[in-house]
């Protein structure tokens, strides 16, 4: 028999908590048959019938009229059945947002798919969401999240580690056929997400704690979008579009659903098939396959037919998650990481008048500037600016080395840092303490920081977080090359880049302020009342995989400017290895 769930299971995947704030709630379901999904919660039910796609069945059940600041206990049953919790598992809750309580988050990117014992760890290292959600599981002290923020490769859909995957795979089809070991089509996607989401801890954490999630390239292919030459190339197999239409449609129903409000899931073009199907009670399950295909086709024939992008309230902060992929502009004369809707978009959204201004982008914004001008070099090359031959050669750099950051779309990584400057400076809306850009996708985590604001005229720091990998050690000899372009390399790439008229020169300068640091990382950070606190945790296993601890790499907290009227300028830091405080998880987090 095929591997995957058990037939017995009504409940294949989920629940995964999903958008929450302070008087509704959505839960994620996938079920083995058509059904209706029930969620109970303080003496209240919500439900709602599953709808299919490509044979796959799901619900999206919305809560609404709950209390602010509740955190009750949750069951959910399929056809009055009870199927959440596990037995044995411990209960999951809804914590419904509270304006008095001070936010608390997570964040991180690149999350591989294998096995958490000693063969998985050696091979992948430790999963750091698997940590964060034992602690949480197992240790009091350990503060709760309200949101924990995925902002790409959720899944990877070009490699295959697990064993398991693999054998589904080859029970379908020849794997020495296109596109071989990576995936197909739809069926193998919500294969691959049910693999990623089981493990019982993983599976624990996302019924309780809510999400959000953005797609990286892995989550389609590796390298999706760098540039327009790519994109024809890539068309031309035998088994891209396939592979394009099943990865966007699998990821409208296992992550974009669930970042929308109930007010935006009202407005969504989709999803209103569902509610309108729901309300009709007419018989049978809706089959959406046709309908998200079609959708799939069109956004990315035409990405500005279709938003992927969100904003999100997290008390008095606000929080912009931007798609860096499938909004591209990839004309080679009018090269920018986003087009011209997304940009309008982002204009009309991004704004300040609350404490912090966070922005989601699964590519980091701000590169070390060593790498950021290496970057933007090479695109001034592959752009043909000194002849076709280096082109050609640039070209193949950028794909074989990942040449693809906001420095490498520079028109769009000027007017989007306009954007910012002009919040910072209070232009947009009352100025807020921070513009902090949440990141990952590089595979080490660092904080970076724009150069002396204050001359700038700003009143915001403008800082850029970044956590990866959560679950995907970089090669050490690449970790060598990372921290040259932090640090070392910085001036003579800056000595290059600014002495050629074919490479921009970036609008204001900023600096890696800490890091690099390498470990499998998760971030948490704490909206707090005199500072954005930020801690980077790791897994540590000392008592046998099953039970990791967390370990805090580096903490953090960023104060406002004194022109903001709040503390003075400085950032209070200290490492896990010298600084005790750092080390408690609870406290900085």
């Amino acid at each position: 028999m095929s591997p995957g769930p058990h037939p017995d299971d009504a409940l294949v995947l989920g629940p995964l908590l999903r958008h929450v704030d302070e008087t509704s709630a959505t839960v994620w379901v996938r079920t083995a048959a058509a059904a209706t999904v029930t969620v109970e919660r303080a003496g209240r039910a919500w439900s709602a019938p599953t709808f299919s796609v490509h044979g796959s069945h799901y619900a999206l059940v919305v809560l609404d009229g709950l209390v602010p600041g509740s955190q009750d206990a949750y069951t959910v049953a399929v056809d009055d059945v009870a199927v959440w919790p596990l037995q044995g598992a411990p209960e999951s809750r809804i914590r419904t947002l509270d304006p008095r309580r001070t936010t608390r988050f997570a964040f991180g990117t690149c999350r591989t798919n294998g096995s958490h014992d000693e063969a998985g760890n050696r091979a992948h290292g430790i999963d750091a969401l698997r940590s964060l959600a034992v602690a949480l599981r197992d240790d009091p002290a350990t503060a709760w999240p309200d949101l924990l923020l995925l902002l790409g490769d959720q899944v990877y859909a070009d490699t295959t580690p697990h064993a398991e995957l693999e054998e589904f795979m080859r029970s379908r089809r020849s794997l020495d056929e296109p596109p071989g070991p990576e995936i197909k089509d739809y069926v193998e996607y919500a294969e691959l997400y049910r693999l990623a989401w089981s493990d019982d801890v993983i599976r624990w954490v996302l019924s309780t704690v809510p999400s959000a999630m953005m797609f990286d390239d892995h989550d389609i292919r590796d390298d999706w979008n760098t540039s327009w030459s790519w994109r024809r190339d890539i068309r031309a197999t035998t088994w891209w579009q396939e592979r394009i239409v099943s990865g966007l449609a699998a990821y409208w129903v296992h992550q974009h659903i669930g970042n929308l409000s109930p007010a935006e899931l009202a407005e969504e073009e989709v999803w209103r098939l569902v509610a309108d199907h729901a309300a009709s009670s007419a018989a049978g399950e809706l089959d959406l396959t046709d309908v998200l295909d079609e959708l799939a086709t069109r956004a990315d024939a035409e990405p500005e037919s279709y938003r992927w992008s969100y904003t999100r309230a997290l008390g008095d902060s606000t929080l912009v998650v931007i798609d860096s992929r499938a909004a591209r502009d990839l004309r080679p004369d009018s090269r920018s990481m986003l087009d011209a809707g997304e940009l309008d978009w982002l204009d009309g959204v991004l704004r300040g008048g609350s404490r912090h201004v966070l922005i989601g982008t699964s590519l980091p914004f701000l590169l070390p500037p060593g790498l950021h001008d290496f970057e933007a070099m090479n695109e001034a090359m592959a752009q043909g600016a000194y002849g076709r031959r280096v082109a050609h050669g640039a070209e193949k750099m950028r794909r074989h080395i990942d040449l693809e950051h906001w420095a490498a779309f520079n028109n769009g990584f000027d007017e989007v840092f306009a954007m910012v400057m002009e919040v910072a400076r209070g232009e947009r809306g009352a100025a807020p303490e921070t513009v902090t850009f949440l990141s990952g996708d590089v595979h080490n985590s660092y904080l970076a920081e724009v150069a002396d604001p204050q001359a700038l005229g700003a009143s915001a720091r403008v800082v850029q977080a970044v956590c990866s990998p959560i679950r995907n050690p970089m090669p050490r000899g690449v970790r060598v090359v990372m921290s040259l372009f932090a640090r070392s390399l910085v001036r003579p790439m800056r000595f290059i880049a600014a002495r050629s008229r074919r490479v921009p020169d970036p609008p204001f300068r900023w600096s890696v302020t800490d890091g690099p640091w390498f470990d499998n990382n998760i971030a948490l950070c704490h909206v707090a009342t005199d500072a954005l606190e930020l801690a980077w945790v790791t897994g540590v296993v000392d008592g046998g995989p099953d039970h990791p601890r967390l370990r805090t790499v580096y903490a953090t907290r960023i104060e406002a400017l004194p022109s903001h009227g709040g503390t003075p300028t400085g950032v209070d830091s200290g490492s896990a290895q010298g600084d005790p405080r750092a080390r408690n998880t609870a406290g900085v987090a």
